[in-house]
């Protein structure tokens, strides 16, 4: 097989993959009623992400997906989140780096909303240094509030975050959030995309 065979090949997987994340996560994700958000910000419908990242396949999919969109932007040193949302989607993309021959040089971190009081009194934990390149990913994002705060405990830390992804962006503020931080926000999947 020729390398642009095996490139279509690997573009026509990830295109089906992508297709069978979108459709899990309207089955299993999606609820429409009124709810009121973290953000305090009420909505006609919710998405609660952990039914996707709480079973295999999802977990999977999740997985390989961030990593696609990882690998074909700006390389990063490790990828993070704030516990608790992102914490199972960290864990999905670095699997996901596992399965790679060779697996890609990509370590792991979450951050807590607040330092530790016993221990070491970290706030981020993991594979994180200072100086590190940084790819932040959520779940789903609304204004992008707890994000922006995992993005300052990283950079007061010493790391560059330099890139931002989620599985799904509301389009309720985050992706300006972002911006105005110098971040682009870089969703895998919209609200529109979803259908709500």
């Amino acid at each position: 097989m020729s390398v642009e065979e095996a490139r279509a090949k690997l573009v026509k997987t990830l295109e089906a993959q992508r297709e069978e994340l979108r459709r899990l996560i309207v089955e299993l994700c999606v609820e429409r009623r009124e709810v009121t958000l973290s953000s305090g910000k009420k909505s006609d419908f919710y998405l609660d992400l952990r039914r996707l990242l709480m079973r295999p396949r999802g977990i999977r999919l999740a997985g390989e997906q961030v990593l696609a969109r990882l690998m074909a932007g700006p390389w990063v040193d490790s990828v993070g989140g704030m516990a608790v949302g992102a914490v199972p989607l960290v864990a999905a993309v670095l699997a996901a780096a596992a399965h790679h021959d060779p697996a890609p040089k990509l370590v792991g971190f979450f951050v807590r909303k607040e330092a530790k009081k016993h221990g070491l009194g970290n706030r981020l934990e993991g594979a994180f240094a200072p100086g590190q390149s940084v790819a932040l990913v959520e779940d789903t994002t609304t204004t992008g509030g707890s994000t922006l705060d995992a993005l300052d405990a990283v950079t007061e830390a010493g790391g560059k975050v330099t890139r931002v992804l989620c599985l799904v962006d509301r389009g309720e503020g985050a992706a300006e959030a972002f911006a105005a931080r110098g971040v682009s926000l870089e969703p895998l999947f919209t609200r529109r995309d979803l259908g709500v």
